[in-house]
């Protein structure tokens, strides 16, 4: 499968991964980082849902 007919969220990893690897930022600093983004993001999916925490 090419990445041009890749789903959206398979182009925007593939972008993110090339990000971080181009600015070298350690492996367990990124997972961290991406703790808190996916925690941010649930927290938005539930509040456009209307649901509170």
């Amino acid at each position: 499968m090419s990445l041009e007919n890749a789903p959206d969220e398979v182009k925007l990893a593939v972008d993110l991964i090339m990000l971080l690897e181009q600015h070298e930022i350690a492996p367990q600093t990124v997972i961290k980082a991406l703790e808190i983004v996916q925690r941010d993001f649930a927290r938005k999916v539930r509040e456009s849902r209307g649901i509170d925490s």
